[in-house]
C-alpha cells in the first residue's frame, strides 16, 4: 500500500465539488457520477474504486475523473492523475459482450449499387483472426476503436448506409469513391465513417496513409499552413493519402479558400484511386455557399441518407445495447424509451445509460417509474427540437429590452453585444444551426466571431452562477413560448 500523500486533498476536493453541484441544484448528478472511493496514491496519482465496469466506462466517457483532476490541481497546485479500478476487480459483462454480432440477415434494397461487392461478415473475419496468436493490431491514432461495424446496429433507416460502408471498407478505392453519408445529428454518420477506417486499418491497412478529421480540423490545418508558409506540407500530407475520411463538410459553407484546397485534394486523390468518405448534415446540393465544381465532385459518388430510426429499429437498438452491456430491462421500460425518444440514436443511448447508471448506483432493479423520473430532463430536451431562431431572438430581445434588428445588427455597445452573445449561445444549445448560418442571421458575421461569442458565454457561465441561472430561465421561457 502506498503512503496516503493526497487522501486529505482528495476528500477536500470532493467536498468542494459537492458544494458546487449542490449550488447549481445538481446534487443528484454529483451523487451518481462522483461515487468513487479513495484507495491509495503515489506522488503523482490517486487510485479510486467504483462499483462496476459499467460505471467506470460511463464516468470516464463523461469526463468526471477529469473534473476531479482539475479540482485537485486547484487544491494542491500540481497535476495528479486519477486511476480507476473496479470493486473486487470483477470482469465486466460488457467486455464479454463486445463480441456480439450484428444481424446481417436483412436484404439490401439497393442491390444495383452493391452487386459487384462480396460482403463478408466482419465478425467472421474477427473470428478467423482470433486463432492467430500474434500480437493484436495497433489502434489507429485518429480513430475511436469502438466505432466498428460490429458495434453499429443497422435498421431500415441505415441498412443501406451500413452495407454500402462495409462494401467500401472491404474494397477501398476500387469503385465507389467518394461515398457521402448525410443526415441529422446523432444518427451514426461518424460511426460508419470511422468503422470504414478501422476496418481498412485492421485488415492489412496499417501501412496505408489514413486520415480522419472534421472539416473544421481540415480548415484549421489549411489556414495554419498559410500563416506559417507551409502550404506545400499541407498539400503533401493530404494529396498523398490512401484514405480520406472527412466529417461534417457543411462546415465549409462560405469558405471559398478551403473549398478550393479540398477541390484540388479531391482531384489528386481521385487520380490515384484513393478512398474518400464524407459526411454532411444535409444533401450536398443544399449547402448554399459551396462552389459548383466541388459540389459536382462530391455528388459524383454514392450519396446515402441516414434517417431517424423507426419504433421497431429503436427497440432493436436498445436490445442490442443491452446485450453489449450485459444488462437487462423489462420490456415495458424498453417500450417506454423507444416510444418517447424519437430523435436519434445518440439520445436513445443516453436515455438507456441514464437508467442503467442510476439503478446501478442505488443498487435497485430498474422500474418503469424510475425510468420516467430519470428521463424527465431528456424528454424535455427532445421537445425543443423544432425551436426556431426567430423565437430565440424574440425572447432575448424582449428580455434585454432591445429590438430584434438591434440584436441582429452590428452595434458594438455592450447593451447589444451581450444579449447577442447570449442569443448565439442559446441558439447553439437548442438548435443545430451552424456557426456560418448564425453569422448570416446576426449581421453577416464571420463564423469565428460567432464561435467566440458562444465560447465567451460558455466560459462566463463557469465563473458566474447567476448567469447560468439567467440562461436557464431564458431557455425555459423559449420552450414555453414555443408550446
Amino acid at each position: 500500500m502506498e503512503k496516503e500523500y493526497y487522501k486529505a486533498a482528495f476528500e477536500f476536493a470532493m467536498e468542494e465539488l459537492k458544494k458546487e453541484y449542490k449550488s447549481k441544484n445538481n446534487e443528484d448528478e454529483f451523487t451518481i457520477w462522483f461515487n468513487m472511493t479513495y484507495v491509495e496514491d503515489s506522488v503523482d496519482t490517486i487510485t479510486v474504486s467504483v462499483a462496476s465496469p459499467f460505471m467506470k466506462t460511463m464516468m470516464t466517457s463523461r469526463g468526471y475523473f477529469a473534473i476531479v483532476e482539475n479540482k485537485l490541481l486547484e487544491t494542491v497546485g500540481q497535476k495528479i492523475k486519477i486511476i480507476c479500478v473496479v470493486n473486487n476487480d470483477k470482469e465486466s459483462k460488457a467486455d464479454k459482450a463486445e463480441t456480439s454480432k450484428p444481424d446481417f440477415s436483412k436484404d439490401l434494397k439497393t442491390d444495383s449499387i452493391l452487386n459487384d461487392f462480396k460482403l463478408d461478415n466482419p465478425s467472421s473475419e474477427k473470428e478467423k483472426k482470433s486463432d492467430d496468436k500474434s500480437e493484436a493490431p495497433k489502434k489507429h491514432p485518429l480513430l475511436q476503436e469502438n466505432f466498428t461495424f460490429d458495434t453499429f446496429i443497422p435498421g431500415e433507416n441505415s441498412d443501406f448506409a451500413y452495407k454500402a460502408s462495409l462494401a467500401v471498407a472491404q474494397n477501398p478505392g476500387k469503385k465507389y469513391s467518394p461515398i457521402l453519408i448525410y443526415g441529422g445529428s446523432g444518427l451514426g454518420k461518424t460511426h460508419l465513417m470511422q468503422a470504414i477506417g478501422n476496418y481498412i486499418y485492421t485488415h492489412g491497412g496499417e501501412k496505408l496513409k489514413i486520415y480522419y478529421g472534421s472539416a473544421e480540423s481540415f480548415t484549421n490545418e489549411f489556414t495554419t499552413s498559410i500563416s506559417s508558409k507551409k502550404v506545400n506540407q499541407f498539400h503533401n500530407k493530404f494529396r498523398n493519402l490512401d484514405v480520406l475520411l472527412l466529417d461534417d463538410i457543411h462546415f465549409l459553407d462560405n469558405k471559398e479558400g478551403v473549398q478550393e484546397a479540398l477541390f484540388y485534394t479531391f482531384n489528386a486523390l481521385h487520380e490515384k484511386q484513393a478512398q474518400m468518405v464524407f459526411t454532411c448534415d444535409r444533401p450536398i446540393k443544399e449547402i448554399k455557399n459551396m462552389t459548383d465544381r466541388l459540389v459536382s465532385r462530391l455528388a459524383n459518388g454514392v450519396c446515402i441518407d441516414i434517417t431517424i430510426p423507426n419504433y421497431e429499429t429503436r427497440i432493436a437498438i436498445l436490445k442490442k445495447k443491452l446485450e453489449f452491456t450485459g444488462k437487462t430491462l423489462d420490456s415495458e421500460i424498453i417500450d417506454y424509451i423507444a416510444r418517447n425518444v424519437e430523435t436519434n440514436v445518440r439520445e436513445l443511448e443516453s436515455a438507456l445509460k441514464q437508467i442503467l447508471a442510476y439503478a446501478d448506483i442505488i443498487e435497485q432493479t430498474p422500474t418503469l417509474e424510475m425510468a420516467k423520473t430519470q428521463l424527465k430532463d431528456i424528454l424535455n430536451n427532445n421537445s425543443v427540437q423544432n425551436i426556431s431562431l426567430d423565437i430565440i431572438q424574440k425572447v432575448i430581445a424582449n428580455n434585454y429590452q432591445i429590438s430584434i434588428s438591434e440584436l441582429k445588427g452590428k452595434k458594438r455597445d455592450k447593451k447589444y453585444v451581450f444579449p447577442r452573445q447570449v442569443a448565439i449561445y442559446i441558439a447553439r444549445e437548442l438548435t443545430e444551426i451552424s456557426y456560418s448560418e448564425l453569422g448570416n442571421e446576426f449581421g453577416g458575421k464571420d463564423h469565428s466571431t460567432i464561435m467566440h461569442a458562444y465560447d465567451k458565454i460558455a466560459d462566463s457561465i463557469k465563473l458566474d452562477s447567476t448567469l447560468e441561472s439567467k440562461i436557464n430561465i431564458l431557455i425555459r421561457e423559449i420552450k414555453e413560448y414555443k408550446n
